[in-house]
């Protein structure tokens, strides 16, 4: 049996970013404790451990940290006190749309201002190592170039429903290539951070697959509907995060050191990776365009 974790990064709907990515982390379920109890060790080291790690709140940049003298030598006591200050003055002295933006913000991000950015930032890489290090990890990831989705919106598809559809694929065939390599059935079971919306959505969307099939193939190896759990306490999803933040930003800034260090877990068969598809224009010259088969 194998648990694949999913998890979206940036928005399907036209905004800030420019793509929309969808991630899955699938695991073996007997290796889900051993993976687990890594991430614990990652988290004890950096004091998170009831914490949830979220990739693109960890990566920013917090301006009330540059404003505490000497920020980087002091206890992780004594620097989440000083932030504190910082941030409950600047909320005394905000007042509406204002106010509000800042509450958001510093409840997002009130786990890691006892961390400086590089601590932040060594924390993703290590559980991006985590990811890539680990062999049977099998990573799948639908990223959507907005600017070339109006085929997906001329056919009644949104990006997110086409992006589920492709990674539903992608691990169907995972599930049933893996299963002849070691002539063993397998089966598989979806996993994602709940959420009522996407909860019913998904749910109806995968019912329909068990039913009907998808455009391309049968839904015979991954089991029920997916199931949806607190990503604030489940590990596996939060990684997913991880790999969905990771991708976007390689195909949205071209930056590559989380993306390079999980590359190499993307499904492949002989013929090249299969388990990314960059959804763009077809002169895309990218990595992953050209390693695609």
């Amino acid at each position: 049996m194998y648990l694949c974790y999913l998890d979206e990064s940036g928005v399907p709907e036209q905004a800030q970013t420019s793509h929309f990515v969808f991630a899955g982390l699938a695991i073996p379920s007997h290796q889900w404790k051993a993976i687990d109890q890594r991430v614990v060790q990652i988290k004890r080291q950096f004091g998170l451990m009831d914490v949830e790690l979220h990739a693109a709140w960890m990566a920013r940049s917090y301006s009330e940290q540059g404003q505490v003298p000497n920020f980087d030598s002091l206890a992780p006591a004594d620097r989440r006190k000083a932030v504190e200050a910082l941030r409950a003055r600047t909320l005394s002295q905000s007042r509406g749309g204002d106010r509000k933006k800042f509450r958001s913000l510093f409840q997002k991000t009130e786990g890691y201002i006892h961390l400086s950015r590089a601590e932040r930032i060594e924390v993703l890489r290590q559980s991006a190592d985590l990811i890539g290090g680990w062999s049977d990890i099998r990573l799948f990831a639908e990223a959507v170039n907005k600017d070339h989705s109006f085929g997906l919106t001329s056919a009644k598809r949104t990006p997110f429903e086409f992006a589920f559809t492709e990674l539903v694929q992608r691990f169907e065939y995972f599930l049933r290539n893996r299963g002849a390599a070691i002539q063993q059935p397998l089966q598989g079971m979806l996993i994602q951070d709940n959420n009522d919306t996407l909860a019913r959505k998904l749910t109806d969307l995968m019912r329909r697959f068990h039913h009907e099939g998808t455009a391309w193939t049968d839904i015979e190896h991954i089991i029920e509907t997916p199931f949806f759990v607190d990503s604030t306490l489940t590990a596996m999803v939060q990684l997913a995060d991880i790999v969905g933040y990771a991708t976007r930003r390689f195909f949205e800034n071209g930056e590559t050191d989380l993306f390079d260090r999980i590359y190499g877990r993307f499904d492949r068969t002989p013929k090249g990776v299969v388990g990314i598809r960059h959804f763009t224009a077809s002169t895309c010259d990218c990595r992953v365009c050209r390693d695609h088969a």
